[in-house]
């Protein structure tokens, strides 16, 4: 799951996620499925904002790469923030949105998600 600005989101939409597509690729992380899952009011600033955009990301990435994803972002101006868990056993349904909580109760279109071959993982970005 990544986090960006939503004034950067709305204006520069293709740049955001050419900049986490080129991440996800500099470590050699094969993308499962990228896509904005929600717009919302931050709890607190992050870098002096107040809104943020929430963009989903299933790929698939040796574990050892993991390190490099995540060193990436932090040195990335765009994303504020990013969190990683590792999905293997997770399917698409059940990341779907559910009402009344935090950034699920987004509207989106459901597609498969590819179980993860031996040594490899699959993980949610963000």
């Amino acid at each position: 799951m990544f986090l960006v600005d939503s004034a950067l989101a709305a204006s520069d939409w293709d740049g955001v996620l050419a900049t986490i597509k080129t991440i996800l690729q500099r470590a050699e992380a094969e993308i499962v499925e990228l896509r904005k899952w929600a717009d919302k009011k931050l709890l607190y600033e992050v870098d002096h904002k107040t809104k943020g955009t929430y963009i989903l990301c299933y790929f698939r990435a040796d574990g050892k790469r993991i390190r490099d994803i995540e060193r990436d972002v932090r040195l990335c101006e765009k994303i504020m923030r990013a969190l990683i868990l590792n999905a293997e056993k997770q399917t698409l349904e059940a990341s779907q949105p559910s009402t009344g909580r935090g950034p699920l109760e987004a509207d989106q279109k459901d597609t498969s998600v590819m179980p993860a071959e031996k040594g490899q993982t699959q993980a949610a970005s963000g």
